[in-house]
């Protein structure tokens, strides 16, 4: 399942699917723009509205997401018959898995034989489970799998294997030649997996906060309340994901009588046909939203230009006519929540609460193990390079997929909890969930990386001599650790806040549409006199049922003692080792080690630039 043969769908196919792309935008545009209306009167109020005291202490890591690069060969299962053939494969920054048919033609800078973007799919090393979720795929009545050849293949053992599985793409059976480099493959590309889903949840443009909305409310009104792992990529990633949920039930009631193979190699037939569909709405969503990035550019521009002049009436506004609705939904909402939030808003709390203080118990550990080990080798070695590998490792860590796997296999550990207790008020993102608790759980350490070096940096002079030196180091983590547990409590609480507002406020909405739903025109005339975008009944109504629920969420508060202060949100940083390499030897030799004189403050100067301030 690894070459990429001719389409398998007609002209007369292709043609249909442009057209179901075409109606997709035309009817998701307008919640889009009408979205990003709203976003910037969101930002304006943010701005003129009173500042909360800063909550970071922390220094912010200014690099951007990324993850480390990984390569080596692999073995593809791929080809007509299919076969398992060498490849060399390369994992790039940012996400996306090349392969080359050997080592010299990467190396040479030649073009891959293929490339695919980690966004969607799910790293399986278990053959057997992968079998099970083949069969599963599409179930075949007659229960054979003994005479096709790709049944044949998959049947045998396979001893390091990759399998890289996705709902509407093709699935890469990969295998590795040791349980090392399978382990170290694993951990890369759930990494390169993780980055990709994220970036539109980690963006704080405006856009991107607008775009998450769009989707939500252009579901909404197709019924769809609860939120899932359809926005997990870009933003034509998602669009393209929203679409194949809505096509797959008539693809399935279509296709799946007419495939002429059984057992696995129909499954392989059905996931080639899901391939080349969803390759075909990518491309459509993908140039419908480049066609529309100029309007959005200069809309973006008009809004802030005509909103802010009336921000403070278009507030006023939404706030009098807010009070009004309350007080008339208040009823039926409050009905809502003791009947079926109530009960289950603390279960939930509890479980999201203890998954952070798990991941980020670890996190603290790894940090202070670090920082201890820097100042131990700092007592006891004169040795340079030795030291040089130490500080470089330390800045790695938020980095390194072993190290940081012990983080997130906190986070990844309750998804089956989550998803119990979720799953009855339709919600089924906890995939989105675990990797934005593993996010949150690498900013932090990244940040806390960056400011010890950069505090070590300010305290560490050439007049101290190593133990000196390394007691300074001492007290440098120590502050650290203040500050971590600081910043850990703020982002722990906007986590939460921001999950089960998730959670709940779509099955919320949901449960008041028939009733409260029919209210909405008596106040919309005030509102479409103010004659902006910006303000619908419809959002202000919204933001209603969002601030009883987070009242609700708020009382919570004192019963788990979670932390109460803002916290603003942090980018993962990363480390580039090419720049390292080049950068340190022209550094390192103006520096000696010495028992009796430290010299460790250039170094760590050195250091300070290239991990906290990169060019």
């Amino acid at each position: 399942m690894g070459g990429r043969p001719s389409s398998p769908l007609d002209k007369r196919q292709q043609k249909q699917l442009r057209g179901q792309v075409d109606t997709l935008l035309r009817n998701f545009l307008p919640c889009y723009r009408g979205q990003l209306a709203a976003s910037v009167l969101w930002q304006i109020s943010q701005e003129l509205g009173p500042q909360e005291p800063a909550g970071c202490q922390l220094l912010h890591s200014k690099k951007l997401p990324r993850v480390r690069e990984h390569r080596g060969p692999l073995t593809l299962l791929q080809g007509h018959p299919p076969q398992w053939q060498p490849i060399f494969c390369v994992l790039r920054g940012d996400g996306r898995l090349e392969w080359f048919s050997h080592r010299e033609e990467y190396e040479n800078g030649d073009h891959p034989l293929e490339s695919t973007p980690l966004t969607g799919y799910t790293v399986l090393t278990s053959q057997s489970e992968y079998l099970r979720l083949l069969d599963a795929l599409c179930p075949d009545s007659s229960g054979d799998h003994t005479q096709e050849e790709p049944d044949l293949l998959l049947e045998t053992p396979v001893q390091f294997p990759l399998f890289l599985q996705h709902p509407f793409r093709r699935h890469l059976c990969l295998s590795a030649a040791t349980g090392k480099m399978q382990q170290a493959w694993s951990l890369a590309l759930q990494g390169g997996i993780r980055l990709r889903g994220t970036v539109l949840r980690r963006s704080q443009a405006p856009a991107a906060r607008a775009f998450l909305d769009a989707i939500r409310l252009y579901r909404q009104q197709r019924g769809h309340f609860g939120d899932d792992d359809a926005t997990l990529g870009s933003d034509a990633e998602v669009l393209t994901a929203v679409l194949m949920r809505q096509l797959l039930p008539e693809l399935r009631s279509q296709t799946l009588p007419g495939l002429r193979e059984s057992g696995r190699a129909r499954a392989w037939s059905w996931t080639k046909l899901l391939d080349a569909v969803h390759a075909s709405v990518l491309a459509g969503a993908s140039a419908g939203l480049r066609a529309f990035q100029p309007e959005k550019d200069e809309l973006l521009v008009a809004l802030e230009r005509t909103i802010r002049p009336d921000v403070e009436q278009m507030l006023q506004l939404q706030a009098r006519v807010a009070g009004r609705l309350q007080a008339e939904v208040q009823g039926p909402l409050e009905s809502c929540l003791r009947r079926k939030v109530d009960m289950q808003l603390p279960r939930v709390t509890q479980t999201l609460l203890s998954t952070l203080e798990a991941e980020l118990t670890v996190v603290q550990t790894l940090l202070t193990q670090g920082m201890d080990r820097l100042s131990r080798h700092l007592r006891r070695s004169s040795s340079g390079a030795r030291l040089r590998k130490e500080v470089y490792s330390f800045g790695e860590m938020p980095w390194d997929p072993e190290l940081m796997q012990t983080c997130y296999h906190e986070a990844e550990q309750s998804r089956g909890r989550l998803g119990q207790l979720t799953a009855p008020f339709g919600f089924f993102g906890t995939q989105s969930l675990v990797f934005g608790a593993q996010d949150l759980a690498q900013q932090l350490m990244a940040d806390a990386v960056a400011t010890f070096l950069q505090l070590a940096d300010q305290y560490l002079t050439t007049a101290l001599d190593c133990d000196q030196a390394a007691q300074q180091l001492e007290k440098v983590g120590g502050r650290v650790l203040k500050k971590f547990r600081s910043d850990s409590g703020s982002a722990r609480r906007k986590f939460i806040h921001g999950w089960l507002l998730c959670i709940f406020l779509p099955f919320v909405l949901s449960q008041l549409e028939p009733s409260c739903k029919a209210e909405l025109p008596e106040f919309e005339g005030e509102v479409l006199a103010m004659g902006s975008p910006a303000l619908t009944i419809e959002g202000i109504y919204e933001d209603v049922v969002r601030g009883v629920l987070l009242q609700r969420i708020n009382q919570e508060k004192s019963s788990v003692h979670w932390s109460l202060a803002a916290s603003p949100h942090h980018k993962p940083s990363s480390c580039f080792r090419r720049r390292f390499r080049e950068g340190f030897p022209q550094w390192f030799s103006q520096f000696s080690f010495q028992r009796g004189t430290c010299t460790l403050h250039g170094f760590l100067l050195f250091c300070h630039r290239i991990f906290i301030f990169p060019q």
